[in-house]
């Protein structure tokens, strides 16, 4: 199984989201092809309700120890409640890499 795979079965069970957006953008980074080390999280879920951004990305962060501890570099996180979700529509675009020789 993937990094992706595991950090959206993870994000799925934590979270029960009712939208999950899971993008390795490692491409746009000086690491070789195909590896799997920054990724862009949108999570949208009823868990965030109430809850500061720091408390949410902490619940995601805990979701994802062994990942964090290892092969993830970078992990980009959009969190948003429903309502939230329903008012934007969609997370930001993530910049260009601006380090690592590219």
């Amino acid at each position: 199984m993937s990094i992706e795979d595991d950090i959206i079965e993870k994000l799925k069970s934590a979270l029960s989201p009712v939208h999950l957006e899971v993008t390795n953008e490692s491409d746009m980074h000086n690491v070789p092809p195909g590896s799997e080390s920054h990724f862009k999280v949108v999570a949208v879920s009823d868990e965030f309700n109430g809850k500061m951004l720091i408390a949410r990305h902490r619940l995601i962060n805990k979701a994802l120890t062994e990942e964090l501890e290892g092969p993830i570099h970078a992990l980009a996180l959009h969190t948003m409640t429903p309502e939230e979700w329903d008012e934007k529509g969609a997370a930001p675009v993530s910049p260009p890499c601006m380090g690592g020789g590219k």
